[in-house]
């Protein structure tokens, strides 16, 4: 029989079990706090966290099937040519990163919105592989999922049909805007039903992942829009697949929910770490850069490599702010012997030598993939 386009289910979800949610609920809660209590004690965010959002953009485009690694993107970041292999890969990426500042600074003026939502899709396909589906488009053709090759009539998923897609984005965009609901709940569902509702020819999982933190800063779970779980997400992908599917399939919201809570838990829990190891290793290296160098510019160096852990010489010398190229040099020469940053490519002609962090890269991986240099 072929299957038809699902009809999704109406919000807020009625029938919930909340006996058996709420000690879960709890927890996630809880967990999501302390990973938010410490982002209140960081001096400064959006330094300290930009190797973790370039984390993110990694592990959710690879969920989608790109290849690129942290450190190949890292590397293109510092002007270093990536493999033919690999370009494609690290355009979506920075895309993906583009878009993730796009509704971050949106949401300093207005909320989540439809609008808000087909600007950032424009963004992440921008030039890339999906330029040609509508980017910043909702989908005005049936769509389905399954393997290469699938139709319609064996597909694993048909979503709705486009004729009822204005409308229930409407709904979807009222629900986000609730405020009587139980904030990771409502991320929960409201991430779910996009993933439903599909509503565009492509990108729908990326955007519906960027959307976890913005939903849980406007609802003020969070202090700031950066909390990413692309790395749950990504190494329990079967499951994650397999528990949306069960909802249009099985109408088993709790099954999600709890995959979902459980997963927010583990997450919030590796970020707290990873977090304060970061928090840890900024303080350390502050430390051992004052002592090193006794420089004016030791404070701003320090940040400069915080935000891109891996960089050239002429990008540290002006994120920086110094004037003389001779004097930056000498620093990262002092840097280099005192074993903060390692050399990943000699400078040559025109060409700028490259650096690293390791320990910071390490860190935000959650593993060591980078030691002195040696791949």
């Amino acid at each position: 029989m072929a299957k038809k386009p699902c009809v999704p289910p109406p919000l807020p979800i009625d029938g919930l079990n909340w006996r058996e949610l709420l000690p879960l609920v709890g927890k996630s809660n809880g967990a999501l706090a302390r990973y938010d209590g410490m982002l209140q004690t960081l001096p400064n965010p959006s330094i300290l966290l930009s190797p973790i959002t370039v984390n993110e953009a990694v592990l959710s485009s690879k969920i989608e099937g790109t290849q690129a690694t942290l450190d190949e993107v890292l590397q293109a970041d510092a002007g270093m040519i990536p493999a033919e292999a690999r370009r494609g890969d690290i355009e979506e990426i920075g895309n993906y990163r583009s878009a993730i500042h796009i509704a971050q600074e949106a949401l300093a003026d207005r909320p989540i919105s439809l609008a808000l939502i087909r600007e950032i899709h424009q963004r992440l396909l921008q030039g890339v592989r999906g330029r040609d589906k509508e980017p910043g488009r909702f989908r005005t053709d049936q769509n389905w999922i399954g393997r290469y090759g699938d139709t319609m009539e064996n597909a694993r998923f048909v979503p709705p049909s486009p004729a009822i897609l204005p409308q229930e984005l409407e709904h979807w965009q009222a629900y986000v805007g609730r405020q009587d609901e139980d904030p990771i709940l409502q991320t929960a569902v409201a991430h779910a039903q996009f993933e439903i509702l599909h509503p565009f020819k492509d990108g729908n999982g990326r955007i519906g992942r960027m959307l976890i933190p913005l939903i849980l800063y406007q609802r003020r779970a969070l202090s700031s829009p950066m909390f990413y779980m692309s790395e749950y997400l990504e190494a329990n992908r079967e499951e994650y697949y397999d528990r949306l599917l069960a909802i249009t399939d099985n109408d088993d919201w709790h099954g999600w929910l709890r995959f979902f809570l459980a997963g927010l838990i583990s997450q919030a829990e590796t970020n707290l770490r990873k977090v304060q190891a970061i928090r840890d290793l900024y303080e350390e290296t502050k430390k051992h850069i004052a002592e090193l160098t006794h420089s004016q510019f030791s404070m701003a160096s320090v940040d400069a490599i915080f935000r891109q852990p891996t960089f050239s010489a002429t990008a540290f010398a002006q994120r920086a702010g110094f004037k003389n190229r001779v004097t930056a040099n000498a620093m990262l020469r002092q840097f280099e012997a005192g074993r903060i940053i390692t050399k990943i490519r000699e400078g040559s002609g025109r060409t700028p030598a490259v650096f690293a962090m390791p320990r910071l890269i390490n860190l935000t991986e959650g593993r060591e993939i980078f030691r002195e240099g040696l791949r």
